[in-house]
């Protein structure tokens, strides 16, 4: 008897210290196994704009380098579906040529962009929405631009100063909280504003002809940013 009570003295330090291995083996297990950065979906992003405009043949327009900044709002879901909400700076420019005249146009927007989200696991998502922008500024680098009235020389005043279309992209977040992504924008509102007929003012070099005035921002978005 006294041997089996060795026995279980012998056995009982065993078993409680494979016991323990067992439960750290799972509750490393269990960390393993953890979706990749639970974030409460606010984050930042920055990138570069590629703009050129479309229809626009009769200016041979080209595209022109820019950048963004913004902040982005996108909750966590655990569902396949989710929304996206995004609020950006955006520098934009594209080179035009018309006849002896050259130069690069320069416009600057605050946007609104409200997405739907296809989640294709944690670390592919496809973006699908809308985007709207308004006009802050715009400028032309024109060799050939003034009028000899500063009002109208103005290039803003030639400009729609709300930009509205549809928008679609794919982001991809590689490991904590690190997103890189690219968009294409296409706007389905003018570019640039109707003529006003009762006016007798020529209008600077960079605006177009007025059989031309159904120009289009045309953009593409590539960005990194983090996810808090």
């Amino acid at each position: 008897m006294k041997q089996f009570y060795c026995l279980l003295l012998l056995l009982f330090p065993a078993c409680v210290f494979s016991q323990q291995d067992n439960v750290s083996a799972n509750s490393a297990k269990q960390k393993t196994e953890q979706k990749p950065h639970r974030s409460l979906g606010f984050g930042i992003k920055a990138g570069l704009n590629f703009t050129n405009i479309t229809s626009a043949s009769s200016v041979s327009n080209s595209s022109e380098t820019g950048y963004q900044l913004g902040l982005f709002l996108d909750p966590s879901s655990k569902t396949i579906l989710g929304s996206r909400t995004e609020l950006l700076y955006s520098h934009q420019a594209y080179n035009f040529s018309t006849g002896t005249t050259t130069g690069t146009n320069y416009l600057d927007y605050i946007m609104l962009a409200q997405l739907m989200v296809i989640n294709i696991t944690h670390f592919v998502q496809i973006q699908i929405g809308t985007q709207m922008g308004y006009l802050l500024s715009a400028k032309s680098d024109s060799n050939k631009i003034s009028t000899g009235n500063a009002q109208a020389d103005a290039a803003i005043n030639y400009y729609n100063r709300i930009d509205f279309g549809f928008s679609g992209g794919l982001e991809v977040r590689p490991f904590m909280g690190i997103i890189v992504g690219a968009r294409y924008n296409f706007s389905i509102t003018n570019l640039y504003k109707l003529p006003d007929n009762s006016s007798s003012q020529t209008p600077p070099s960079f605006v177009p002809s007025t059989s031309d005035l159904n120009f289009k921002n045309n953009l593409v978005q590539v960005y990194v940013g983090y996810r808090f």
